[in-house]
């Protein structure tokens, strides 16, 4: 998924104290010992964006240590809040994301923005379960389909399950951003991307406008409660 607007302080500064995030830090430290790299990502109508992904036999496997790794450094650089191991050509059920408040994209109200905490999550064979029938409307942008934003609908409220690094499970409750953000990296691991969640595709727009549409609609909302 791609971010509002890059982290000011930056891309590690939240959740310390993880496993996973001690060892990817770790790993990152090492960089003039082990190779690092910027993948490739994936744009739509590639076909690895459209196959399921496969299950990971091993999540403590060296070379899924390594694929998160430069998956960590290809959303840094992408300024990316999320990405998935099929964006990187790697047809597999991996996710990396992170949804603390300076990546949340503009325009989105207060219960939209709510719990929007996570710090960086690595998921290896995700599961979500869906809480209620709520669902809520909101922009999505997507490293794999650059430069167009789209308004889409997703659960309200969810609980994700996922293993780590370590191989020990995750689990947590999320809503707002951080349930949108989630949903969103998971897709990608049925072959999913967010215009196909899309009920109206007259709101795919170009990035550089989200900020005219917003303003916009909360022109006509104005004169609509003072007519």
């Amino acid at each position: 998924m791609r971010a509002g607007k890059p982290c000011k302080s930056g891309f590690l500064c939240r959740g310390v104290g993880s496993r996973d995030l001690a060892a990817v830090a770790e790993t990152r430290a090492c960089r003039h010992i082990l190779p690092m790299a910027i993948l490739k990502i994936a744009r739509m109508g590639h076909p690895v964006l459209s196959r399921v992904a496969l299950p990971v036999a091993d999540p403590t496997a060296p070379e899924i240590r390594a694929l998160v790794v430069n998956m960590v450094e290809t959303m840094m650089d992408a300024n990316g809040a999320g990405l998935a191991a099929p964006q990187v050509y790697v047809p597999l059920r991996v996710v990396i994301f992170q949804a603390p408040p300076e990546r949340a994209p503009e325009g989105i109200d207060e219960e939209e923005s709510y719990d929007h905490t996570a710090a960086l999550t690595v998921l290896i064979n995700p599961e979500i379960e869906r809480l209620g029938d709520a669902m809520e409307e909101g922009w999505e942008g997507c490293l794999s389909v650059p430069g167009l934003r789209g308004l889409v609908p997703r659960h309200s409220e969810i609980i994700y399950r996922g293993l780590g690094l370590d191989g020990q499970m995750v689990e947590r409750r999320a809503k707002g951003f951080h349930a949108r953000v989630v949903q969103h990296e998971c897709d990608h691991l049925d072959g999913m991307l967010y215009p196909q969640r899309m009920s109206d595709l007259g709101n795919l727009i170009f990035e550089s406008e989200v900020r005219a549409r917003i303003e916009a609609e909360a022109e006509t909302e104005e004169q609509v409660a003072d007519a």
